[in-house]
């Protein structure tokens, strides 16, 4: 089966009815979680961004606290899984904000708690390249934004 274009799509349920497109988002959730995930948020945490940020650091807080730092190499898939998770919350917020201040409090945490992750050129390189996103999407905030993040960027480095 192929599937549809966004475009398509979007003609398509442009001409449904309300309870039709209640009946397929209900079932799009039950396929995946992320689409529940997904659709969990839209539907009550959209509208509050700074509850959602600080939602997403208590979970990243959780989840530094489960890795298994006793083993090296589990610590760097624990690491690795953080990031995937906070990568999902980012897409589904899709504001630079949101991803700014994320990414930060990920490198931070990282640093801050596992100074050991220096030891490995492969968690380095993964938290210059967060860095470097944040860092990006710092660089299109309004300018009052912009100054509070670049300040918090520079003492993680």
């Amino acid at each position: 089966m192929k599937a549809a274009s966004v475009k398509e799509l979007k003609i398509e349920l442009s001409s449904k009815s309300p309870k039709e497109l209640v009946e397929i988002c209900l079932t799009l959730s039950k396929f995946k979680k992320e689409n529940k995930e997904l659709l969990s948020y839209l539907l009550y945490e959209a509208g509050d961004e700074e509850g959602y940020v600080r939602s997403v650091e208590r979970e990243i807080d959780a989840a530094f606290e489960e890795i298994n730092t006793k083993n090296f190499y589990y610590f760097k898939k624990g690491v690795r899984k953080i990031l995937r998770m906070v990568k999902k919350y980012i897409r589904y917020s899709k504001k630079k904000e949101t991803e700014a201040s994320l990414l930060i409090y990920f490198c931070k945490t990282l640093q801050n708690n596992y100074p050991n992750y220096k030891r490995s050129t492969a968690l380095k390189n993964l938290f210059t390249r967060q860095i470097g996103m944040a860092k990006k999407a710092v660089a299109s905030l309004h300018e009052d934004l912009h100054f509070d993040f670049i300040q918090e960027l520079e003492l993680l480095q």
